[in-house]
């Protein structure tokens, strides 16, 4: 029996480590499963500012290309102005040219075939010398014809109206690329915000697999450890049921053995011998006496 009780408690104590050890891995799988919630949790909270995020960068786009769209609008109509105008001038150099028998057209195409030969093809000294005198006389016979045609009151006003629109028509222009600028650079933003998103995104599926396979681990261990649990209170149980049988067992034993040195005692009484105390008061244990 003393061997029984002996062996009860030690695969009472295997199971009472096990359920330790069952104990603690399931409470690190639980803290682990909080701190994957977490950092899930916090993933969430940055997508919805990412979203956010997108959405205005998408708005601040779509604006900046209907302002684009409207300054190529506003662009094209004085660009189309802008011919109008040139055509105009060109139309009234021609009256000025032909009212005074000198095309000024002619004057500057010569001016530029003269240049174009200086510069591109070898020549002799005199010749080159005498190159540039006819520059020299075209140029000055172009600012003539320019100066007489800049006193004429139409051709004057339609010259300050052409840098007029020409100065707008630049203007816009520049606005179109600097708001055409600015929306691609929106666009990019809300890119790359939305290549972050589906990161993100993933690592938040990728983050929630990975809680709940750690929660069923964790449940598993659990009934793991339950079960551990349940076999320590049996052995609990059936170590007490032994304690009580061993004492019984042992009573029995006592007072078995004690009648039985209590009949030898009243044996000894009745052949009239001498008692001592010790033997009376085991008759009296015995219930003899």
């Amino acid at each position: 029996m003393g061997d029984t009780i002996d062996n009860l408690k030690i695969e009472k104590d295997e199971f009472q480590e096990k359920a330790n050890e069952l104990k603690e891995k399931r409470n690190n799988l639980h803290l682990n499963s909080k701190r994957l919630a977490d950092e899930r949790d916090s993933l969430n909270s940055a997508i919805r500012s990412m979203r956010n995020n997108i959405s205005q960068h998408k708005k601040d786009r779509d604006d900046l290309n209907e302002r684009v769209q409207h300054a190529k609008e506003q662009r094209n109509k004085f660009n189309t102005s802008l011919g109008e105008i040139k055509r105009k001038i060109r139309e009234l150099e021609r009256s000025q040219s032909t009212a005074s028998g000198i095309s000024l057209n002619e004057l500057r195409k010569q001016l530029r075939t003269l240049e174009n030969e200086q510069m591109t093809k070898p020549m002799s000294s005199r010749k080159e010398k005498k190159v540039i005198e006819l520059i020299s006389e075209l140029y000055a016979e172009i600012k003539k014809q320019e100066d007489m045609l800049n006193k004429d009151p139409k051709l004057k006003k339609a010259i300050e109206e052409e840098k007029s629109i020409k100065q707008k028509a630049e203007k816009l222009h520049d606005t179109v690329e600097k708001l055409a600028m600015r929306a691609q650079e929106e666009h990019e933003a809300m890119i790359r915000l939305i290549r972050q998103l589906d990161n993100s995104v993933r690592r938040v599926r990728e983050t929630q697999d990975r809680i709940v396979n750690t929660k069923i681990q964790a449940d598993e261990v659990h009934k793991e450890f339950i079960s551990h649990v349940d076999r320590i209170h049996e052995l609990e149980r059936e170590i007490s049921t032994a304690h009580d049988v061993k004492r019984k067992n042992k009573k029995t034993v006592e007072v078995a053995t004690a009648h039985k040195e209590a009949d030898e005692i009243f044996e000894k009484f009745k052949r009239g011998e001498k008692l001592s105390t010790e033997d009376l008061m085991a008759l009296q244990k015995a219930g003899l006496i």
